[in-house]
């Protein structure tokens, strides 16, 4: 039997990649309805089962989001219940809190060698670096800081900020057009310096948690690196595997 390519990809993926073009050119928005099934499957020219098996498998990844009765719609940061996704932090006592972002810096800078590596960017190339603190209940529980392309987020100030009602992702998806479709993280342990221990009201040297992000939106493309403090003093982590 002849060898198989090594570029061959099953129709459904190759499905599910016309679909992510889509998703990516702009076609359906977020939070918008995309094409049925059969309509897709028309548009493809392929089976019903084909584009269904596409869409199951985008629906996993949080691309796309089944409603029953509804249709299947592009997934938004601005749903609620995309919150967990990208903040795995619950109280002790269990449950999801909501959080309140609290924007203390926005500044323009020149990316250094290791924001233009992580960012795709050439040195030099325009940042905007944002510092937040998080609260849940009212008690001070993140610090962040995060590095953004300039030229993709440009117009984003602290006025910008402080004014926006919701999570910092849906800004930048409403405002800017940017969708932040998977992360990667690196987590250690760290003891808190003086001044980011007097935001999160602990003692100096209280034991915190370095979580360093680079999230990615569609071809994966690296539009984000963020850099955050967590006090575990009344949460901790929480990821479910399997």
């Amino acid at each position: 039997m002849a060898n198989e390519s090594p570029t061959f990809s099953p129709l459904y993926r190759q499905i599910k990649g016309l679909i992510l073009q889509a998703l990516e050119a702009g076609e359906w928005r977020p939070g918008e309805a995309i094409p049925s099934e059969t309509e897709l499957a028309a548009r493809f020219g392929v089976s019903q089962g084909t584009v269904r098996k596409a869409i199951d498998e985008m629906a996993a990844e949080n691309l796309l989001v089944r409603r029953q009765g509804k249709g299947t719609f592009v997934a938004t940061h601005s749903d609620p219940r995309a919150f967990f996704r990208f903040l795995r932090l619950i109280p002790l006592a269990g449950g999801i809190e909501q959080s309140n972002s609290i924007p203390l810096e926005c500044w323009r800078a020149k990316a250094g060698q290791e924001a233009s590596r992580i960012l795709g960017l050439k040195l030099g190339d325009p940042i905007i670096i944002v510092r937040r603190l998080l609260e849940f209940s009212g008690k001070p529980v993140v610090v962040d800081e995060i590095y953004l392309p300039g030229e993709t987020f440009a117009g984003l100030g602290l006025d910008v900020l402080k004014d926006y009602q919701g999570s910092v992702y849906s800004l930048f998806e409403t405002r800017f057009g940017v969708r932040m479709i998977r992360a990667e993280e690196r987590i250690r342990a760290v003891a808190a310096d003086r001044a980011n221990a007097e935001l999160l009201r602990v003692p100096e040297g209280s034991p915190l948690l370095s979580v360093e992000r680079v999230s990615y939106t569609y071809g994966d493309k690296p539009v984000e690196w963020r850099r955050g403090l967590y006090s575990t003093a009344e949460h901790c982590y929480y990821n479910e595997l399997g």
